[in-house]
């Protein structure tokens, strides 16, 4: 008994029919004997074979015609609440990456709405999916990896020598010397310090060691004034005023002598931007060119300590000023020169600025300032409150 049902030919039949088919003369007879013999095999009429090949691996559309567009709203309607409940999930991103959940900003939008700048925006119930939504948030990039990702870092260069340098300071792999010039019994033994400039455009270093509590203004000064005045030997020809120096959020730039210094020599200062407070970008890209000289000098100088330790403070500073020669004579980053080369070649048409003496250096850092003095006659610095004689009533009455 014949069954009612519509028979379908196998794809892998109609394929090999095709490839029998495709091997045949156009005008053959043995064609309608194979197509018959598949009709006869399956129990349907050659006029529906030849219908199964014609429809067999035809091109088709994968998609829908409305592909990629919403079908519950309209396109900017939806756009506009993905943009809000990333806004909402932005805006509530703690510091450990916890946020609010597409349910939970999209419960919040039908409920309640979202205040703008046009008014009130308030979603109709029932209509944001989260699926949605996700998929909406990522082909829109404004999902929160796109959000969060932080910007492309923005290399920068000085156009002359002296231009700009980058001043940081960081312990050394010796920690300590032998001998130190001077001790404070109340702190202990002081740390070795590398205290380094680097010129922005050449890529010329300064270094030297301290013996250090901390990171001390009066140490960054004196090496600063080392750094611009004239070396004491003729072959490190690095020196001059800068116009800028580019240095950390540290005590030193906090310090109002270094700052009242720095005015006085006319030189410019700029800080990094903590972290934090320049969206997601690492603050730590802007000081690769200074932190790199002192990697360079602890693994390929102070390794050689090992053999011989330097016993003091003088002697130590000594083989590093040796060893700067040779490193500033080394090739530039970018250029086919040696970084002093590229120094010499770069700086000012007018000519680099002279250092002042050192008495001079010393009177700036000695300028007096005028500060208020409160009810209890006491002025404060930046440091440990100053003392008044003892005649000086707590009203500023001399008594008697």
């Amino acid at each position: 008994m014949p069954s009612g049902r519509r028979k379908a030919i196998p794809p892998d039949s109609l394929m090999q029919l095709r490839q029998r088919l495709d091997r045949l003369p156009h005008k053959c007879p043995e064609r309608a004997a194979q197509v018959g013999a598949v009709a006869e095999l399956y129990g349907v009429s050659t006029t529906s074979v030849y219908r199964a090949l014609h429809r067999f691996q035809q091109p088709h559309s994968a998609h829908r015609a409305d592909y990629g567009k919403p079908r519950v709203l309209q396109q900017t309607e939806l756009e506009r609440y993905c943009e809000l409940i990333a806004a909402l999930k932005l805006r509530t991103t703690n510091k450990q990456g916890r946020h609010l959940s597409t349910k939970r900003a999209i419960e919040l939008l039908e409920e309640y709405g979202v205040e703008t700048v046009q008014g009130l925006v308030k979603a109709p119930q029932g209509v944001l999916r989260v699926p949605t939504i996700n998929h909406y948030l990522s082909a829109l990039r404004l999902d929160q990896p796109h959000l969060l990702r932080q910007p492309p870092a923005v290399r920068f260069q000085a156009e002359h020598g002296n231009d700009c340098w980058q001043f940081d300071m960081s312990p050394s792999d010796l920690k300590h010397i032998e001998r130190p010039a001077w001790i404070d019994p109340t702190k202990g033994e002081p740390t070795l310090m590398l205290f380094g400039v680097v010129d922005d455009r050449s890529g010329v270093a300064y270094e030297e060691y301290r013996c250090v509590y901390g990171e001390d203004v009066e140490s960054a000064l004196r090496f600063l004034f080392n750094a611009m005045a004239p070396k004491s030997d003729p072959g490190f020809q690095f020196q001059g005023r800068p116009k800028m120096i580019y240095l950390d959020n540290g005590p030193v730039a906090k310090s109002r002598v270094f700052q009242n210094v720095m005015q006085a020599l006319g030189v410019e200062w700029q800080t990094h931007i903590p972290a934090g407070k320049d969206s997601t970008r690492t603050r730590a890209r802007s000081k690769g060119k200074v932190e790199r000289p002192f990697r360079t000098i602890k693994e390929a100088h102070e390794t050689l300590y090992h053999f011989h330790k330097p016993e003091t403070e003088a002697q130590a500073n000594e083989w590093l000023l040796r060893y700067l020669l040779r490193y500033n004579d080394q090739r530039h980053r970018s250029e086919k020169h040696s970084r002093l080369e590229d120094w010499l070649t770069y700086l000012p048409a007018e000519g680099g600025r002279d250092m002042c003496t050192w008495e001079q250096f010393c009177r700036f850092a000695r300028e007096p300032e005028r500060r208020k003095v409160g009810n209890s006659t006491i002025p404060s610095y930046a440091g440990p409150n100053g003392n008044t004689n003892d005649w000086v009533a707590p009203h500023g009455r001399r008594p008697g």
